[in-house]
């Protein structure tokens, strides 16, 4: 996907103040005369390795090594698609977006379909709250009701009411959408049928679904027990038999003037009968639902029907609640996990707004990723009994090689969030917040309930179910740390046991942190990598002047850097060969140096050089850097020719002309004008 002003990309940086849009996201403090610092959202920190230069407008964590622009940040923080990323960023900044144009009509029916099944959504929304409603919507009210929700709560979550009949909700929508997009869309499941369509019980069915959409259009007020278990493929819920009667041709809102029999797919609604919960992502956008079932009978199918993924919905990276939660969780610092959507809802309209909840799913590790976009502290709070304790634990695993800081809050036995709210309320709530324990003292806690007792067997089964809790935390200094506390508070005295701990404390084979090129670099390069990088900013700023009428050309030193670097060919060899060669192939052909390097490894090196800009590059600083260049390829070239001079089977004139060389580099190291190479 490209956007049809080739210039846009740039216009909308140079816009887009890169300090503004990260710190919508993290908490900035100046750092120098061009830097910003703060805790890096893309790991686990408490001092701050993570920085944003002002004036280059790119950013870079000294931490995990991650860095990139303005688009960059935003595509990871929010993960999402470049195109979705600069869309964003235009809304932030109030840039009006380009027409787009697709590298193929594949791509383009993608998205075309992506856009279209969000309208099918929102739509979908509206007339589920507005069936809510209408008279036909009375029992779900009454549920609502019974549940503790308010109609502000309702309005905020925008919950609805699905019919019981199967073919309201197609009728509506199929006004504006094709039978193939519905389909797509998961709202709808078919079969393969063949009869005589009753035309007048179509009309009326198909009248009273408009009249519905209708009532939807004009209202300006639209926006589960808490496990969603069914499965909309495995559990469909088929058409009544008068449902099917009214089964149309699928062609339009008003049947033909002549209908012959025909083979047709009746297509129907997968929800009937059931209180709708809207499941939206992080920017707000209604993308499935969930539906809990009002009827009693053995036919009415789960009690909690969730749509089946799409192409815009993938359950397993939603959390629900999370667009109306993000806010709150940022400025409170941590944020609450519950099971299910009635859960969240009711701890939300509590005053408890940094809640959020893995919507009828085993939480998964690319929520704990989302999650952690903005906040790394976290309170679980899942059901206490055996499933929600099991579930709980492998939550906590994930949460826990997310490097998240964990407080786990377990309510009395027989108790939810939602029903500990309605009986004991939202203050009682608030204490048990304030009370929840740390990670590893609940998980102690528990293996104490499990295996009674101060006997050996019983500490050999305690440590036993705790080692794989430990192999999981990512800090060999934590997990020791934790090895001990566990040993003290299990009172574990055996030689043995500790070993065993101590063993799985320091053997853990976590992911490392490579030692990157930077480690390697000198002095003298990082002075010449930040002057080549200064040509494309003086570009951008417009600084570069030309001497004239006797006056003395300002110092560039992009030119000095370049002119020694190419001459001499000095980089050869070096640790930095591949990004000084990048800047040089670059010049000033862009104004975004970032840009320029053509690995990963040499953009990170690049970031966190010119993030260390503490020096001014005056042609003293530049000219000392080239003779510390020129000290470090002359000491070099005294090695090979050392090297050369051991080599077996030398002849005389090879051997003569090597010491010549070796007197003559020693010579050149010994001149005082080289500086050093530091």
């Amino acid at each position: 996907m490209t956007f049809s002003s080739d210039n846009f990309k740039e216009t909308l940086k140079q816009q887009a103040d890169i300090v503004r849009i990260v710190g919508d996201y993290v908490k900035l403090k100046k750092a120098g005369a061009q830097n910003f610092s703060g805790l890096c959202p893309f790991h686990a920190e408490k001092t701050a390795s993570f920085s944003v230069h002002a004036t280059r407008q790119f950013y870079h964590c000294f931490g995990c090594g991650e860095s990139g622009d303005v688009f960059t940040f935003v595509q990871k923080v929010e993960n999402i698609t470049f195109p979705e990323a600069v869309r964003l960023i235009a809304q932030k900044v109030g840039v009006a977006m380009p027409k787009v144009s697709f590298s193929s009509p594949a791509e383009a029916r993608e998205a075309q379909v992506r856009m279209a099944l969000l309208d099918v959504h929102v739509r979908a929304a509206a007339f589920f709250q507005e069936c809510l409603r209408r008279p036909e919507g009375a029992n779900a009210r009454e549920y609502l009701k019974t549940r503790g929700l308010d109609g502000e709560t309702i309005a905020r979550f925008r919950i609805g009411y699905a019919p019981d009949s199967g073919f309201l909700l197609r009728d509506a929508l199929r006004r504006e959408f094709g039978e193939e997009l519905l389909r797509e869309s998961g709202l709808f499941s078919w079969k393969e049928d063949s009869r005589q369509e009753d035309r007048s019980q179509v009309s009326a069915v198909r009248s009273q679904g408009k009249q519905v959409l209708r009532s939807a259009q004009d209202d300006k007020n639209g926006g589960g027990s808490d496990n969603a278990v069914g499965n909309s493929e495995a559990n469909d819920e088929r058409p009544t038999a008068n449902d099917e009667e009214r089964t149309g041709d699928g062609a339009g809102f008003e049947p033909k003037a002549r209908q012959e029999p025909r083979a047709a797919a009746a297509i129907y609604s997968k929800f009937r009968n059931r209180v709708m919960f809207p499941i939206c992502n992080d920017q707000g956008k209604v993308i499935a639902f969930t539906g809990r079932t009002l009827a009693t009978d053995e036919k009415a199918g789960p009690k909690y029907l969730n749509s089946p993924e799409t192409a815009i919905y993938s359950k397993s990276r939603v959390l629900f609640n999370l667009d109306n939660a993000k806010e709150a969780i940022r400025k409170l610092e941590y944020s609450i996990l519950v099971e299910g959507q009635m859960d969240c809802i009711s701890v939300y309209a509590a005053g408890f707004h940094n809640v959020i909840a893995s919507s009828g799913t085993a939480f998964t590790e690319l929520q704990a990723k989302l999650l952690g976009r903005f906040s790394k502290n976290v309170v679980v709070n899942f059901d206490p009994d055996t499933a929600g304790a099991r579930a709980t634990e492998r939550t906590l695993g994930l949460l826990v090689e997310e490097e998240f800081n964990i407080r786990v809050l377990t309510l009395e036995t027989g108790y939810d969030p939602d029903l500990y709210i309605r009986r004991k309320g939202k203050e009682a709530y608030g204490g048990a917040l304030k009370s929840s324990q740390k990670y590893f003292d609940y998980l102690i806690d528990r293996v104490r309930a499990m295996f009674p007792g101060r006997n050996a067997d019983s500490k050999v089964k305690a440590v036993n179910h705790l080692l794989p809790h430990i192999q999981r935390v990512p800090s060999r200094i934590v997990r020791d740390e934790l090895a001990l506390e566990i040993s003290q508070k299990l009172g574990i005295d055996s030689a043995v046991l500790r070993q065993e701990l101590k063993h799985v404390a320091t053997n853990r084979s976590a992911t490392q942190v490579n030692a990157t090129a930077a480690t390697q670099i000198t002095g003298a390069e990082r002075v010449l990598i930040r002057a080549l990088a200064s040509a494309t900013q003086m570009q951008e700023s417009g600084e570069r002047s030309s001497a004239r009428e006797g006056t003395e050309e300002e110092f560039d030193p992009a030119r000095q850097a370049q002119f020694a670097l190419q001459s001499e060919h000095l980089y050869e060899g070096l640790a930095s060969q591949s990004l000084i060669e990048a800047l040089l192939e670059g010049g000033t052909e862009t104004a975004d140096v970032m840009a320029l390097p053509k690995t990963e490894e040499d953009r990170r090196l690049l970031a966190s050089i010119l993030m260390d800009e503490e020096e001014d590059l005056t042609p003293e600083t530049v000219e000392g850097a080239v003779r510390g260049l020129r000290r470090i390829y002359l000491r070099r070239r005294l090695e090979e020719v050392q090297v050369g001079l051991q080599r077996a089977g030398l002849g005389m004139e090879e051997r003569q002309a090597l010491l010549q060389e070796k007197v003559r580099l020693k010579r050149a190291l010994m001149d005082p004008g080289l500086g050093d190479a530091a």
